[in-house]
């Protein structure tokens, strides 16, 4: 069986919200991570506000300290983004949102930008909701493609989304793409919510399973490990059994974060540090 390795513990600025970038990407490489998970939103990296001379000023930063963006996550669930709207305009938005998205993760090369499915009124049919999103994703598969970058699919909790929530729904999705360019990923609370497990996602996906939150719940929540009780050892034993090589990012949402961010990261760093090769 492999073991992960270090360098795929990612962090990720989300729990940072109050505090500059550069102090999230000091606090990165005081921790000796290699590469990060970046949250696109305000203050950080929000793509309306971000000019050319930002971007730059941003990659200066990160070469400057070695580090490197594997993943670009533009806030899709707070801000009025919705690839699903029933709303031209807002769906004409979202998706314009998102193709600066895609501009902005190559210009950082990164190589993956994580999209979610939006969601559908809850009173209206879900099926009119579901080919809207399709169609959506559609669209942005083939300017992914374009620009060398790949979407990572993320089911989202029910709370969140009425589209795709589980295995089943993210496994219908890409077939309905139907695009290399668009990849399977998961949360590991969202599937803990649902009562899913891990190795069924590799299962399922197998190498297109390109994307990993590794975050503890109870089962929701979003936690720091040793905050939640989400079966850590078998996470890992199915990440070694399918010699899984992509990002493990510490997605940490919970508002408890906020004042003292480090102290979550160092907590889950202590948790995994048995587990990485």
């Amino acid at each position: 069986m492999a073991a992960i390795k270090r360098s795929q513990i990612t962090g990720m600025n989300f729990h940072y919200l109050h505090y500059p970038l550069t102090y999230f990407l000091d606090s990165m490489v005081r921790y000796q991570f290699e590469h990060i998970e970046l949250w696109g939103a305000a203050p950080h990296c929000y793509v309306e506000d971000l000019s050319s001379g930002d971007l730059k000023q941003i990659r200066r930063e990160l070469d400057v300290r070695g580090l490197t963006v594997v993943c670009f996550t533009p806030e899709q669930c707070m801000y009025p983004v919705n690839l699903a709207a029933k709303e031209n305009a807002v769906r004409e938005r979202s998706l314009q949102y998102f193709q600066k998205s895609i501009e902005v993760s190559a210009e950082l090369q990164s190589p993956i930008v994580l999209v979610t499915a939006g969601w559908g009124y809850r009173n209206e049919p879900r099926e009119e909701a579901w080919q809207r999103s399709c169609d959506s994703l559609r669209q942005l598969a083939e300017y992914a493609q374009q620009m060398g970058i790949t979407l990572a699919l993320e089911p989202l909790q029910r709370i969140e989304s009425n589209l795709v929530c589980d295995r089943s729904d993210l496994t219908r999705m890409l077939g309905e793409i139907g695009s290399a360019s668009v990849k399977g990923m998961v949360d590991t609370v969202a599937m803990a919510v649902e009562g899913e497990d891990l190795e069924s996602y590799f299962e399922q996906f197998g190498d297109d399973l390109v994307h990993i939150h590794l975050i503890d719940g109870k089962p929701g929540g979003h936690l720091a490990w040793g905050d939640g009780h989400l079966p850590l050892a078998d996470y890992m034993e199915a990440l070694g059994r399918n010699s899984y090589t992509g990002a493990l990012s510490l997605e940490f949402t919970s508002s408890q974060y906020l004042l003292d961010p480090d102290r979550a990261v160092e907590a889950s760093l202590k948790l995994l540090e048995p587990y990485w090769a």
